[in-house]
């Protein structure tokens, strides 16, 4: 048979997902993984459809950030602690998150961008 075409599956991946706390925003290691472990980021943010866009690019893009720097210890997950960023999330979910955070599972859409949509975020319990 012609394997062309065909790629292995990737199990230690994982489902792409951030989650988002009073504490801050995680983006889990399939995120960084999926994305190819990206230096640099932007957050896009769609209020009115309540969608968020994580697109790789680089250090000179505007309002680009941080994101993936290795550690060294096998670590992929990504941390962010803005209160802005926090808030505007509070905002965008029409919570706060005293009692519990969310968590926002994403879709790949090509090789530089992951979807979340927050209308589908779920409870963190």
């Amino acid at each position: 048979m012609d394997l062309t075409g065909f790629k292995a599956f990737d199990f230690s991946e994982g489902v792409p997902y951030f989650s988002v706390t009073k504490n801050g925003l995680t983006f889990s290691k399939a995120v960084t993984l999926k994305l190819g472990c990206p230096s640099y980021v932007r957050l896009l943010i769609n209020s009115e459809t309540k969608q968020v866009v994580l697109q790789v690019c680089s250090e000179n893009t505007p309002r680009s950030v941080s994101f993936y720097k290795e550690k060294g210890n096998d670590i992929f997950s990504v941390r962010w602690n803005s209160r802005d960023l926090i808030a505007t999330f509070e905002r965008l979910l029409g919570t706060t998150f005293e009692n519990h955070g969310f968590r926002v599972e994403g879709a790949l859409v090509d090789e530089q961008m992951m979807l979340f949509d927050l209308n589908f975020a779920k409870p963190l319990v």
